[in-house]
């Protein structure tokens, strides 16, 4: 049986995120302004064409896929990004020290747009913030730093949206930040796990000085619905 973190996408929209998700029992995306991806059950092209089929038009969606997939023209590709899925590995709850963390709601996701525009760690839309906990550094009334959860394959919950401004990075604020994630994550009884491109390599280092360990290759595909 396939492992659901093989397939994260789609196994969150078909269980805990299903009051969220849009689509067939073949493939699967979430609401409009929640996320841009999509989870297709076997990543093959009939689940590409079914993925036309039922979503509207100019659709742009994301993919993950752990091998490579023939994108059908009826699809534009307008770009792929190879990553490395880490799960947490750590044999202790991290003692993180909360104080200076703030928890984003509503009234903060203006700012937190503008922080993953400048950073781009990855799509955030402007109800993204319903996926939960995220939580941020502020410093002189600017948010500085920020973190939060996305897909929820259970009992895996993956850490996303990490980024910080350039004006504050070699500060801790995002070590500090993933500390806390990791312990709220633990402390449910669930395993974090994320996903950076290959090519990041202070990520990379910072994930892994956190209790990460690469699980395995993975592929994002950006694709945008064609006439």
């Amino acid at each position: 049986m396939e492992h659901v973190l093989d397939n994260p996408i789609y196994y969150a929209l078909t269980s805990a995120h299903s009051h969220i998700a849009k689509g067939s029992d073949q493939v699967k995306y979430y609401v409009e302004d929640i996320a841009a991806f999509a989870g297709l059950k076997d990543n093959s092209p009939d689940d590409l064409n079914a993925l036309y089929q039922v979503s509207p038009a100019e659709s742009l969606f994301v993919f993950f896929s752990k091998t490579p997939v023939h994108i059908p023209e009826k699809w534009k590709l307008l770009t792929q990004i190879d990553m490395f899925q880490f799960i947490f590995r750590g044999k202790e709850i991290p003692m993180a020290d909360a104080v200076g963390i703030t928890n984003l709601d509503l009234e903060h996701v203006t700012e937190m747009i503008d922080l993953v525009e400048l950073t781009k760690p990855g799509p955030f839309l402007a109800k993204t913030i319903e996926l939960g906990n995220y939580t941020g550094i502020f410093v002189e009334g600017k948010l500085a730093a920020m973190a939060g959860h996305r897909f929820f394959p259970s009992p895996y919950r993956e850490i996303s949206a990490v980024c910080t401004h350039p004006d504050y990075l070699g500060k801790g604020y995002a070590f500090k930040i993933l500390q806390e994630q990791v312990k709220r994550i633990l402390l449910r009884s669930e395993i974090p796990f994320l996903h950076v491109r290959n090519d990041n390599d202070g990520a990379i280092k910072l994930y892994q000085k956190l209790g990460f360990e690469i699980r395995t290759d993975m592929i994002a595909y950006v694709i945008k619905k064609e006439f």
